[in-house]
């Protein structure tokens, strides 16, 4: 296992340089004036672009750009914003926030996603089944904004059982609503997956096998088909923490939560590159990271796998 998350650490090295790269060349490469809006109503002096093109290198060849700009991540410089404040102090305080907002939407996912995909699988073709079905293809078919709009305005507004915005202080509490926007169409595809591999499963002949040596149905769905059916969708929880990261904007911005999709939104509009750059390498740094965590549980779940 050792050996294994050495070798997955360093191969995460050319997927940070070509991920950072690629976006790095994307962000400075947008034509128009990078620099336009930044001085009010007049343009700027030539004497403030001089000086921020030599501050942010975008006086040289990209290759060179990009080669200054990974010296400096290495040392742990996220670089500065066109305001002159640190990247990694806007990052530093925008994360957090988004991090807890994830982390409770992966919470829901694995309570309710792999409890209804669960029940639906016990009961194929009953009404929990069927109910499974048609709830999750109604909220698959929603897009995210208008179930947040209708959240916020039922639970937040019509009934108060939670705050319809989210102060400051981003309370575990006041991100609850927000994390099951966040986590509804994930949750939905879940429970889904997980219906979908259990129901397989409790068809194999492992099922039977177990079920005519005589264990109990319970230690026989519990300790094998459930264990089985958790791979993929343990995969697919993985990935999305990911996405969940970075696809927090619309949530984030419907519930006045501020976090790094709220970071990364802004700071597109406003082109700053720096911020951009800096913010994507940290949700491909937490994605790898994820990713890696996942495989070494892959073993957790499934004995028979084995990385040495």
């Amino acid at each position: 296992m050792g050996r294994y998350t050495i070798r997955r650490l360093l191969q995460m090295i050319p997927v940070i340089i070509g991920t950072t790269f690629l976006i790095y060349a994307m962000v400075w490469a947008l034509p128009g004036d990078p620099f336009a809006g930044k001085c009010g109503d007049k343009p700027c002096p030539a004497t403030y672009i001089a000086e921020m093109n030599e501050k942010f290198n975008l006086q040289d060849p990209l290759p060179i750009q990009y080669g200054k700009y990974l010296v400096n991540l290495l040392q742990g410089n996220f670089g500065e914003s066109f305001s002159g404040r640190p990247v990694w102090d806007e990052i530093a305080q925008a994360f957090p926030v988004t991090f807890r907002l994830a982390l409770i939407a992966i919470v829901i996912e694995i309570i309710i996603g792999i409890g209804a995909g669960i029940l639906a699988a016990l009961n194929r073709g009953g009404f929990l089944d069927n109910l499974v079905l048609i709830s999750t293809l109604i909220v698959i078919s929603i897009p995210v904004f208008v179930i947040g709009f209708l959240a916020q305005f039922t639970f937040g507004i019509k009934l108060g059982w939670f705050p319809p915005t989210v102060g400051p202080d981003a309370t575990v509490y006041e991100l609850i609503l927000p994390a099951f926007v966040l986590a509804s169409l994930s949750l939905a595809y879940v429970a889904r997956l997980m219906r979908g591999n259990l129901t397989e499963n409790l068809r194999a002949d492992y099922v039977r096998t177990a079920t005519s040596k005589g264990l109990s149905r319970r230690r026989v769905i519990g300790r094998h088909a459930v264990r089985n059916s958790l791979i993929p969708v343990v995969t697919f929880i993985g990935a999305d923490f990911g996405a969940l990261l970075g696809g927090a904007i619309v949530t984030e911005g419907i519930f006045n939560i501020r976090g790094i999709g709220g970071l990364l939104y802004l700071s597109i509009r406003t082109r700053e590159g720096a911020t951009v750059v800096g913010v994507v390498t940290v949700l491909v740094l937490v994605f790898l990271l994820v990713n890696l965590l996942v495989d070494i549980l892959y073993g957790a779940i499934d004995p028979r796998i084995r990385y040495e």
